[in-house]
């Protein structure tokens, strides 16, 4: 199920002779779940050929437990003063811990 991207998602993809940059925002639509082996993100920004892109990523469960394990090594520099951001997270990590215990 796609869902509007809540925020902004700049993605960057560089190779030795070509850099991409883009940028998703609230006219853009995510999907994200899990499968037998991972993790699967599509960030898709519609619209005419001349805008329209998309990215689709793989990351395995090790890839993603490292990548939250360096979230949370790194939460402080989240500033003290943004709760609205650090509610977010930490109520979509309660959500992600709920349903893996009942899983």
């Amino acid at each position: 199920m796609t869902r509007p991207v809540p925020g902004k998602a700049e993605i960057a993809l560089e190779y030795p002779d070509k850099f991409h940059v883009g940028t998703f925002e609230h006219s853009s639509q995510f999907e994200a779940h899990l499968d037998p082996s991972g993790f699967a993100l599509v960030l898709e920004r519609p619209g005419a050929e001349d805008v329209r892109k998309s990215i689709h990523m793989h990351i395995s469960f090790g890839l993603l437990a490292g990548i939250l394990g360096e979230l949370a090594a790194t939460v402080g520099k989240i500033p003290k003063g943004d709760i609205l951001h650090r509610d977010q997270l930490a109520d979509a990590v309660a959500q992600l811990h709920q349903a893996l215990k009942k899983a």
